[in-house]
């Protein structure tokens, strides 16, 4: 059962948001968290939701492409959940508003096609939320370092494979460094899309693989820093909820 909170105005939030028109950048958010907390963006929740509000409100010309609000900036998109018997219920927030909540009886992450038997995000997955969450990103030497660095630990391998996913992110750095114009240069979402059947394997992400891609990430950036919905904070929100599932898992 599903509760929807959108139209083309926020008008069931709580707060600032309440009266305002939902926005791009929110909208994409809330997109990148539902496919790294479920797997996929589910029909007639918050981000299907907000994503149609959004898009009629910049067709509209009330808001531009990419407008997003002080609230999402600073506070984020959060999903939670509450378990009850047999059921979860998800709660999905931009900040401390409800943007949506619903009940499921299915699991939150799809079981890993990588390693059988191992339920929970996979590096791949959390590759294709950063092409959602940080999608019109022109791609850098920091994000072809974290793609690659990615890359390398789903399969544990030590180099990239020829024409997978961290050798497209490296050409399309190349590029963008030889390209003037922002506008021309080959964003993160022409990488990161469909990412999980470019790679060779996949696996779980774990605090382990978060932490090698975030040191390759900020090592390639000039002020050492990773990106906001980028793939360094991607793996390291997926490692995270998986590492608070196992958490929960009975011995």
């Amino acid at each position: 059962m599903w509760d929807s909170f959108f139209s083309k105005k926020a008008t069931n939030f709580q707060g600032d948001l309440g009266a305002k028109p939902v926005l791009p950048v929110e909208a994409a958010k809330m997109q990148a968290a539902e496919t790294v907390v479920l797997g996929k963006t589910e029909k007639g929740a918050a981000a299907s939701t907000m994503q149609s509000a959004a898009a009629k409100n910049e067709r509209a010309g009330f808001v531009g492409h990419d407008q997003g609000s002080d609230i999402a900036r600073d506070q984020g998109v959060v999903i939670s959940e509450t378990h009850v018997p047999g059921r979860r219920i998800i709660t999905e927030s931009i900040g401390d508003q409800v943007a949506g909540k619903y009940s499921t009886a299915a699991p939150l992450a799809p079981p890993s096609i990588a390693e059988e038997g191992d339920d929970g995000i996979t590096i791949g997955e959390a590759l294709e939320a950063a092409g959602l969450a940080a999608g019109r990103k022109p791609v850098d030497w920091s994000d072809a370092a974290a793609v690659q660095a990615a890359e390398i630990r789903a399969p544990e391998r030590t180099t990239t494979a020829p024409g997978g996913v961290g050798a497209a992110a490296q050409s399309a750095a190349t590029l963008n460094a030889r390209t003037s114009g922002s506008k021309d240069k080959i964003k993160l979402a022409d990488v990161l899309t469909d990412a999980s059947e470019k790679l060779a394997r996949d696996k779980v992400a774990t605090k382990r693989e978060a932490e090698g891609v975030m040191g390759a990430e900020m090592r390639n950036d000039p002020k050492m820093t990773t990106y906001p919905g980028g793939v360094a904070a991607s793996i390291a929100a997926a490692a995270r909820l998986n590492q608070s599932d196992n958490s929960r898992d009975p011995d």
